[in-house]
């Protein structure tokens, strides 16, 4: 039986709907956290709410896949709902996208002793979003023209790195992190094709670097065990390309990727939440490095002056 097979006729999967969408495009050699840059139409924008604020998670990552696919240019995601609260409605026969998002709950049982005792425990739920170009009548700061920035300076870069406190070694040709160092081992400027290029990589061994226990602190094997390396290098993935949707970076930074695809297939095929987990580890991972170094400063500049259009108009 098939993934596909698998959701007919039951009670909706959620996880299961997400990683067979994420398989699905894994199959075609297409890794969909690098989508938005495709043509670079969709500029540096993180998909937003309503409100101007960001999308988190595995929710960046369904959104920027389904903007691509369908050639949204507008970053912006609303509710039927919040659509009709200002006014506008979803043109009909348009399809929504799926946001996802964890409920908590209490469940009362028997200890054993007589007693009478409550568990929490977490629960996917999930809503219905439409793009802004789904909807008719919305405000015209919904549809913002995509940024017109420059790659983010190698110099103004490197100074955001700095503040991150985590050491960097000079290494001949290869690009890692060792944890029992806790350094990050880099190639030299002039061994990358452009300086972005070296900021990406940079960015996606700094991701790896927030699993040292006085950082987030993360251990992929604790729950994927034998896959722990390919959960790993998925998290650096999924985090360096929000990361660098924050500090004004294409996610292009593996050259060795197609090594990875089918170790990452075999992770979903195994564990339909793996690809949920993963996410949800790079976006605690990319929270940690925003709050400890920030974000750069021309690239802030610009993404508060978008954010701010829209909560005061």
């Amino acid at each position: 039986m098939t993934l596909h097979t698998k959701i007919e006729g039951q009670r909706r999967d959620i996880a299961l709907e997400i990683t067979t969408k994420i398989l699905t495009e894994l199959e075609r050699g297409v890794m969909p956290w690098r989508k938005p840059w495709d043509g670079a139409r969709t500029g540096l924008a993180l998909p937003r709410r309503a409100t101007g604020e960001n999308y988190r998670g595995v929710n960046v990552i369904m959104l920027w896949s389904a903007a691509v696919a369908k050639g949204y240019v507008s970053p912006y995601w609303i509710t039927l709902r919040q659509a009709n609260q200002i006014g506008a409605h979803v043109r009909k026969g348009e399809r929504g996208e799926m946001v996802v998002y964890y409920g908590q709950a209490k469940k009362a049982r028997d200890n054993g002793a007589g007693d009478k005792v409550e568990d929490s425990f977490r629960f996917l739920k999930f809503f219905t979003a439409f793009n802004a170009e789904q909807i008719e009548g919305l405000p015209e700061r919904f549809f913002p023209a995509p940024a017109e920035s420059d790659i983010l300076p190698i110099a103004e870069h490197e100074a955001w790195f700095a503040k991150l406190d985590i050491k960097r070694i000079l290494t001949q040709d290869i690009a890692c992190y060792i944890p029992s160092k806790d350094v990050i081992g880099m190639p030299p400027l002039a061994a990358f094709d452009s300086a972005d290029h070296y900021a990406a990589t940079l960015n996606h061994e700094a991701v790896h670097a927030t699993g040292a226990s006085h950082r987030v602190g993360r251990d992929m094997s604790k729950r994927f065990s034998a896959h722990a390396l390919a959960a790993e290098e998925l998290v650096a993935e999924i985090g360096a390309s929000i990361l660098g949707a924050h500090l004004g970076l294409p996610p292009d930074h593996l050259s060795d990727h197609a090594s990875y695809v089918g170790h990452w297939m075999k992770l979903l095929k195994d564990d339909k939440r793996a690809f949920l987990s993963a996410a949800a580890q790079a976006q605690s991972a990319v929270d940690w490095l925003l709050d400890k170094a920030g974000a750069c400063v021309g690239v802030s500049a610009q993404l508060n002056a978008a954010n701010s259009e829209t909560l005061t108009a």
